[in-house]
């Protein structure tokens, strides 16, 4: 895991990142009339465009993101004894980041041995495609 997150919120930061870019595309897109004038209506529309198609992506990833919420199994995490929800065998705490799993052979195994774990079952899964 790159980020070091819970799972819906990866996904969560996803949609925000489109969010924000889709809203920087239309906001430069406009400035093109400002600067060009007559020309930059075609940058205009290209970048309303661009930034509507990314803002739908954006759409797609939240409501994906709280589908999945929906049907996410809820626990108590052991550190810091709030509600989580967790996707998958194991999944980090939305609070303090701590791994958990439901998983009893990963129980005992430190962060840096289910990374290591994850990615060699990932380049396995790739090299067999």
């Amino acid at each position: 895991m790159i980020f070091k997150t819970a799972k819906i919120n990866a996904f969560r930061t996803w949609g925000l990142l489109l969010t924000m870019a889709g809203m920087g595309l239309m906001v430069l897109g406009t400035a093109g009339i400002v600067f060009w004038g007559q020309a930059g209506k075609v940058v205009a529309g290209i970048g309303l465009v661009l930034g509507l198609i990314t803002m739908m992506g954006s759409l797609g990833i939240y409501f994906w993101a709280g589908m999945l919420s929906t049907s996410a199994i809820q626990i108590q995490c052991p550190e810091c004894s709030k509600q989580t929800k967790m996707l998958g065998k194991t999944d980090r705490c939305m609070f303090c980041k701590t791994i958990l799993t439901l998983d009893p052979n990963a129980a005992n195994v430190t962060a840096e041995e289910l990374e290591a774990q994850q990615a060699a079952a990932n380049s396995s899964t790739t090299t067999n495609l």
